[in-house]
């Protein structure tokens, strides 16, 4: 029901806005006229025509800040990008992008979400960064150990400020438990004649309090590590698999980020808040097939997936560029559901290369369940794209990127010997040469160990077969 309102609400809202246009050749712009008639809507559109036409004079939002205010606000904003809240090069502006920051550190740490900060919910944030600058690697020990990265830090030590855990403990949300009812007496426990008992639920364990880990954390922590250990692990240097396709995680969703922010500015008229509005029913609509990622083969999971993009109503080329400006999105805002989603429909749409994100998502645990057996297929998948294609995806810069992932996945997946395709032993040339049949034709030489030949047996030969004797001697 939630895929076909989906669908329905885009088509119904291009149809009803969206004025007929001729189909234009260029790329570019085939793809964002087609995100704004099946995602934004054309309601947006004409809003956006209407406030064309009047000029509009907007004051800057740097002017009037002076030096020492940019200065604190560049620090907050170095602050919130390191715990996860990203907002961008820090400029001491503190425009859309940094609010939003602000209002998703003020969630977590259960505070109104204003996006505006509070002298002690800044003071906090500041202390903090500079606390975890100071530790160094144990900062990142402890954050690894933290089921929400480097943003459970924060209510660490929030807490362990206010007394409420020891030093060495990690910051648990308390929750009042709901008062246990009484239990019924002997004679009220029987069962009606005729009925049976109820059937006991599934039992749920940390269903409610558990806080998805942070990819955004995660990948702030290899970004660390990798410089510590002087760059990316390649092929030939690879120690540990899984840190490697952790690196190799982090910098494609870099990339995809960066793909979709490029393809929403050739969306005129629409902000950024739209689109992320928009791109939020992605995680609903498809809550089955993100769910099957961990439970099925990825065959299977690909297959309803190309169900749900036919039943969208929305041209492939039009729900690609969607999906690859929602799958920034949801990297840019942390939000592993939109990712996956995402990422099903570019599969599924039959770009392979994101077959790598999927696998990715599987092995280290992040918006799916970790199911290195289940990551192995959707790696292959990548793998195969990029050698039909020729070409790396990606990252043109790094040409043997696929040959550490190849290595990396199949030694995960308990393939090691596998990993490397095994090349044919060298072999001498061999040429066939006709056989002598008469005067005038090159007799076959065998190769035979040195020997001495008379004069009778040379005269004897073929002329053809004599001139080497004769040119050369015996």
């Amino acid at each position: 029901m939630i895929c076909k309102g989906f669908a329905t609400g885009a088509v119904a809202m291009s149809l009803a806005f969206t004025p007929t246009t001729p189909v234009l050749a260029d790329a570019g712009d085939a793809i964002a006229g087609g995100i704004i008639g099946g995602l934004i809507g054309g309601a947006i559109v004409n809003e956006s025509n209407k406030k064309k036409q009047r000029t509009v004079v907007r004051k800057s939002t740097s002017s009037g800040i002076s030096s020492a205010t940019r200065a604190a606000n560049r620090d907050t904003q170095v602050a919130l990008n390191y715990f996860g809240y990203p907002v961008g090069a820090p400029d001491g502006v503190l425009g859309r992008q940094s609010r939003a920051a602000i209002a998703q550190y003020q969630s977590t740490l259960g505070y109104p979400a204003t996006g505006y900060l509070t002298d002690y919910e800044r003071n906090h944030l500041i202390t903090s960064y500079h606390r975890a600058i100071a530790g160094g690697p144990v900062t990142m020990q402890q954050a690894a150990a933290n089921p929400m990265g480097m943003r459970g830090l924060l209510l660490q030590w929030r807490d362990e400020a206010a007394g409420i855990l020891p030093q060495t403990q990690f910051a648990v949300t308390p929750t009042t438990p709901a008062p246990a009812p009484e239990a019924p007496a002997a004679t009220e426990a029987m069962t009606e004649p005729g009925t049976e008992p109820a059937a006991p639920g599934l039992p749920t364990f940390l269903g409610g309090g558990a806080v998805a880990a942070s990819l955004a954390s995660h990948c702030n922590r290899i970004g660390l590590m990798t410089s510590t250990n002087g760059g990316y692990m390649t092929a030939a240097t690879m120690t540990d698999p899984m840190t490697a396709l952790g690196e190799q995680f982090c910098l494609v969703r870099s990339f995809a980020i960066a793909e979709g922010e490029e393809l929403a500015a050739k969306v005129p008229g629409v902000t950024k808040a739209d689109i992320s509005a928009q791109c939020a029913g992605f995680g609903p609509a498809m809550k089955a097939q993100v769910a099957a990622l961990s439970l099925e083969p990825a065959e299977a999971v690909i297959a309803d997936v190309r169900g749900f993009a036919l039943s969208s109503g929305m041209a492939p080329v039009q729900l690609a560029a969607t999906a690859k400006i929602c799958l920034s999105v949801g990297y840019a805002e942390d939000n592993m559901d939109i990712a996956v989603a995402s990422g099903l429909i570019l599969a599924a749409l039959g770009e392979g290369a994101y077959g790598e994100l999927l696998g990715h998502h599987l092995s280290q645990g992040f918006g799916a369940a970790q199911r290195a057996d289940l990551a192995f297929d959707w790696y292959d998948m990548a793998i195969s794209a990029a050698a039909t294609t020729g070409t790396v995806p990606f990252t043109p810069g790094q040409p043997d990127r696929m040959q550490l992932v190849r290595k990396a996945a199949y030694t995960i997946a308990g393939k090691a010997d596998q990993a490397s395709a095994r090349e044919a032993p060298a072999a001498l040339p061999t040429f066939a040469v006709p056989e002598a049949s008469g005067e005038g034709e090159m007799a076959a030489v065998e190769t035979a160990p040195a020997t001495t030949v008379s004069a009778e047996q040379v005269n004897a030969l073929p002329l053809a077969a004599r001139l080497p004797f004769l040119l050369f001697g015996d």
